[in-house]
């Protein structure tokens, strides 16, 4: 790895110089998460199987490849399972085209841009989604790099994606702040090595979470202020 050559941002509200600042996507970046989940509840109960809130809030964060895993347990097998995503496409498709960013997104990346922070991606999405919903929204210019769950053999929680997005910016992952709405995303940048900020979107900081990460922030407006010398 060829590291950063000097540290470029410090902060007093985090421990050590910053190097770089890595994204999570959804949820975070881009107001996706309220819309997945409307979509899959909706499909549910239209295959006559409504899904507990309390299942859900269990695969968010989760990459696709374990969510399937999961919806097959939870539907009674690979048949449900594909009756439901049936139902799932078309809401999820018509949902996402109204997809926006996030509160406080482009303050945030302009704050960074202005003192040459390198930025990342590291998304449990897929490829083709995840380049069509960042050129969607008008973003995915601003990252050096897209780390996505094709790029991994493990996905979060798995530290994988945010190790790979710190190699692929050349900067220790210590030097690195990874903000998350999840709490596999946390666990994962946590795993990392990195410096965790959780901005919550569909679900709170626990007191597990929040003991893995720096700040719990509100919102992206609130992490620009922690990114900010006195």
């Amino acid at each position: 790895m060829t590291l950063s050559p000097s540290p470029l941002l410090r902060c007093p509200a985090f421990p050590q110089p910053i190097q770089a600042v890595i994204f999570d996507m959804d949820g975070l970046l881009i107001d996706t998460e309220r819309h997945v989940k409307v979509a899959t509840l909706a499909a549910a109960e239209a295959i006559g199987q409504p899904m507990p809130e309390s299942f859900y809030a269990g695969i968010i964060g989760t990459p696709w490849p374990e969510t399937y895993a999961m919806l097959s347990d939870f539907f009674g097998g690979e048949e449900r399972r594909a009756v439901f995503t049936q139902a799932f496409q078309p809401l999820m498709e018509k949902l996402l085209a109204e997809v926006e960013l996030m509160k406080g997104v482009v303050e945030l990346l302009d704050h960074l841009d202005g003192i040459g922070m390198p930025l990342a991606v590291a998304t449990s999405t897929g490829r083709a989604k995840a380049d069509e919903h960042l050129r969607h929204v008008g973003i995915h210019h601003r990252f050096r790099t897209i780390v996505t769950r094709d790029d991994v053999s493990r996905g979060k929680p798995h530290p994988e994606p945010y190790l790979t997005a710190a190699a692929r910016l050349g900067v220790d992952p210590a030097a690195c702040v990874a903000l998350e709405d999840s709490h596999n995303g946390i666990r994962a940048a946590h795993a990392a090595g990195m410096m965790a900020v959780m901005v919550p979107d569909m679900l709170p900081a626990t007191d597990e979470i929040s003991a893995l990460c720096h700040h719990v922030a509100t919102d992206l407006h609130h992490v620009r202020g922690l990114l900010t010398v006195d």
